[in-house]
Formats: structure tokens, sequence, C-alpha cells
């Protein structure tokens, strides 16, 4: 059986002790402030096997917000206390990149201070409904961001990357994905502009470019990644032309020669079924970089993906969630810890997120 996926691989001037990435997964154990606190350097020095760790989606303002306990880097104490997270997974010999989020149109006035509405490229709510830090509630016709609200939301990223380096960071992650406000503009179901933002797929990709181009301002090509969700229908997602758009986009994206393209292919987590589902081997044709694929692999089609050069990790989610020793288990053929039940997954506590024992 191939050992390519145990095999190191170069992200910028990082060398990475195998294939095998965290994927990002929000746990809801920061507090209303959205600080992390200890529990989340154990979480993730228990991790600390996987070749890159991705966190947990973080807010880059307080408008980003939109989830009820996830941490944020736009304020001083957020990012003094992300530094013993990165200080214990430096001491195990990994990389973490931190992941940067904006909730967009999923988030909701509740958490908002002044009960501002929350924002998006058009007026389109999404269906149904949202936890908010005042309980479930429909989710609401959102605010459409005006141009110089996009030019202070790309320095909102900018800043909130400045934060990371500063909190010891090897990198961040350009969220893309999932129906978020940057995947807002850059589908067509969500995004009905008609300025410079909305249209054709070059518009659409604009707000993206721009905050990648602000972003590298602050890190090197090579310390940054962008995730992207092609079949995706999280967060009331789908567009008609997304073969054509997320091609485009993944062109792109190439030209800036960043650390990795992060491509939910997989349908775990939703599919749209608008056509034939976009696959790594697609992204591929597409992008000559480091590719990471990711949602629902299990061990062998990871391997066969990296063993055929359409990927050069792949990115594991909730295997890890009960199994901090994921990658020794994969690579001794130990069985996995059944996946503990959702309502554990965003508990405030400890229980259900550092619990889970390695394999004995």
């Amino acid at each position: 059986m191939s050992a390519k996926i145990f095999s190191p691989v170069t992200i910028g001037d990082k060398q990475l002790q195998n294939r095998i990435a965290l994927a990002p997964l929000t746990r809801g154990r920061a507090t209303d402030q959205g600080v992390v606190k200890d529990i989340h350097a154990t979480y993730y020095s228990q991790r600390a096997g996987a070749g890159l760790l991705i966190t947990e989606a973080t807010s880059i303002s307080d408008q980003a917000r939109g989830w009820v306990g996830a941490p944020g880097i736009y304020t001083n104490e957020q990012t003094e206390a992300w530094k013993p997270v990165t200080q214990a997974i430096h001491e195990k010999g990994s990389v973490i990149f931190l992941q940067l989020w904006h909730t967009g149109r999923s988030s909701h006035s509740d958490f908002h201070a002044n009960g501002e509405l929350p924002v998006a490229a058009s007026e389109i709510a999404i269906t149904g409904e949202v936890h908010t830090p005042l309980g479930k509630k429909p989710y609401e016709v959102p605010h459409a961001l005006t141009i110089d609200e996009i030019k202070q939301t790309v320095q909102d990223y900018k800043r909130a990357a400045e934060n990371a380096k500063a909190a010891g960071f090897d990198g961040v992650e350009i969220h893309s994905a999932n129906g978020y406000i940057l995947d807002n503009f850059l589908q067509s179901k969500t995004n009905h502009r008609t300025d410079e933002y909305g249209g054709s797929f070059e518009n659409r990709f604009r707000f993206l470019r721009e905050v990648i181009e602000a972003i590298l301002t602050v890190f090197p090509a090579n310390q940054i990644g962008v995730r992207l969700s092609p079949n995706g229908v999280y967060n009331d997602m789908g567009s008609q032309d997304f073969r054509e758009s997320f091609t485009f986009y993944i062109q792109e994206i190439a030209k800036y020669n960043l650390g990795y393209l992060h491509v939910m292919d997989g349908l775990a987590f939703g599919f749209h079924q608008l056509g034939e589902p976009f696959t790594i081997q697609e992204a591929r044709k597409n992008y000559p970089g480091i590719l990471i694929a990711n949602c629902g692999y299990d061990i062998e089609n990871a391997k066969s993906v990296i063993d055929a050069g359409y990927a050069d990790l792949v990115a594991f989610g909730r295997p890890f969630i009960t199994n901090p020793d994921l990658v020794e288990r994969f690579k001794n053929n130990w069985p996995l810890a059944e996946l503990s039940p959702p309502p554990t997954w965003y508990t405030r506590g400890p229980e259900g997120y550092i619990d889970f024992p390695p394999y004995q």
C-alpha cells in the first residue's frame, strides 16, 4: 500500500511532516468575546500529528460574527489568546494556519451590539433559521454592502491577517466557501449586483481578489491559502454556472502562486445537484500549485487522489473529532473511534472536545 500520504510536502518555506491536514472545524468553545481558552491549545496540540492544521473559522471583525462561541482575531485580547495555541503546535513540530472568516448573510442582528443587520452581496435571505445568542430565529434579509463598505471589509481582512501574524500563525486561509461573505459574492445565485462587484465572473471575483492582494501586504504568497466549495449547498448555495465560474476563479487564484488552494470537492457536506460534481481532477487541470482535497474522504480514497497527483494533501474533519491521533491510526491501520453525536460538537466546555483518548 502506498505511503505517499505519509511523506513530507512543502508549503512555502515549511516542510509538513505528512500530507494529512486537520480541516477547519467550528466547535463553539471560545468565550462570548471570541477569545480562545486553554482547552484550545490542548485540542489543537492533541491533533498536531497532522502535517497542517487549519483552525476553526475565526471572525475578522465584529460585523463578521455569526456563530455562538466562535473565536475572533480582531482585538488585542483575542490575538494574545491565540499565542499559546501556535506555540503548542510549533513545539510539536507541526504547522498551523488561521482560517479568516466573515459569516455574511448567515449571521443575525442578535450578534451585533447595535442590532445591525447581517451583510451580503445582495438583499437575499437564507431560508430557515439561525442559532443566535438569544436562541433560534429566522434568517434576516441582509444589508447589501456598499462599495465603501466592501473596501472597509477588505481592510478588516488585512488587519485580521496582521493579528494572525502577531499571534504566531504560519499563514492564513481565506474562507471563500460555504456561502459566507466571499462565496456569496462569487456565486450568481446570491450576487445580483449591477456594479463592479456583480455580473461577470471577473466582477464577482473582484472582492476575493482585493482580499488576497491586501493580505499579500502582510504575508508572502506562499503563506496564504484560499478555500472554495463549488459543489456546496450549505447556507442555501448552488449556482447554475458553478462549473464555469469556479473554473475561472481557480485559474485566477493560480496566478498568485499561493501556498495552497483548498477545494471542498467531496459531497459529504451536501450537493446542489446542478450538474456533475466539480472534482479535484478538474481543479488540478486548472491549478498547478499545492491542492488540498476535502469533504468526506476516507484513508483509501485520500491515498488514491494523492498517488494520482490530483491532490497534494487531503483534509479530514469529523474523523479528527473523536480521533485526536488520527494520523497514527491511519499509519498503523488501527480502528477509528466512532464519531460522537452532534450535540457534543458545539458544547462550550471540554466535554466532547479534548476528552477523546488516543488508541490504546
